[in-house]
């Protein structure tokens, strides 16, 4: 190699690593602001084909049944993992294995950044991108705020977007007045939003609530009080 060549070589990285830089300075800057703001948009709400529905609620207006019942039926680990779940990713493995299907392992802070800053897919890259974003949340916002964004981007139908869209849409009131079996109904809705109705639920969609209704009590009712104090 020429010096002429090796003095590009070496230009090249030097601008490659300053652009890498600054892109992980901006996201750093970006996570530390959504820490305090709510997220105006999110990158699935921007890539929705449907007219967006969505307004911003604290999460301590909302019943406390209503974090729970996402948490019972998504991420029931959510208190005590660091962004990912490595028990979770075991289990699922082990299931492939046994010819079971590969089936979801990502947490509510990996839902979390996929759904606010990702893109959909199933790709090595996006899931490597999910889990290094999941551990920044971690770190940056901590479980409470993960969690309150979870709670208002997560789509819960077509262009429905957060829990008090969902219950406004769903059940004609504000998601302050959910009760325990609507927060269940709408925490079933999230594998598969756009297809499933919680006011018209079918017989799996009953059972899977009745489920959830029972990992709630089994978890307490003060399973979250940790995150939130």
């Amino acid at each position: 190699m020429t010096q002429g060549e090796r003095g590009f070589v070496g230009w090249t990285w030097f601008v490659l690593w300053r652009v890498v830089l600054g892109m992980v300075l901006l996201l750093l800057i970006l996570l530390l602001t959504l820490r305090f703001v709510p997220p105006p948009t999110s990158s699935f709400m921007l890539q929705s084909p449907y007219p967006v529905r969505q307004q911003w609620v604290s999460i301590d207006t909302l019943p406390g049944h209503v974090a729970l019942a996402m948490v019972a039926s998504e991420d029931q680990r959510f208190p005590k993992h660091f962004g990912v779940d490595l028990s979770a990713i075991s289990d699922a493995l082990e299931q492939s294995e046994e010819g079971g299907g590969l089936r979801g392992a990502s947490t509510i802070s990996q839902q979390t950044a996929k759904n606010l800053l990702l893109w959909p897919g199933r790709s090595l890259v996006r899931k490597g991108m999910e889990a290094g974003l999941a551990v920044s949340l971690e770190v940056i916002w901590g479980k409470k705020r993960i969690l309150e964004v979870y709670l208002n981007i997560a789509e819960f139908g077509k262009g429905i977007y957060g829990v008090e869209a969902a219950s406004q849409h769903y059940f004609a009131k504000p998601a302050s007045k959910l009760t325990i079996n609507e927060a269940a109904r709408l925490a079933v809705l999230l594998p598969g939003p756009r297809s499933r109705d919680a006011r018209q639920l079918t017989p799996y969609l009953r059972q899977r609530v009745a489920w959830v209704e029972r990992q709630m009590q089994q978890l307490g009712a003060g399973y979250l009080d940790t995150i939130f104090n």
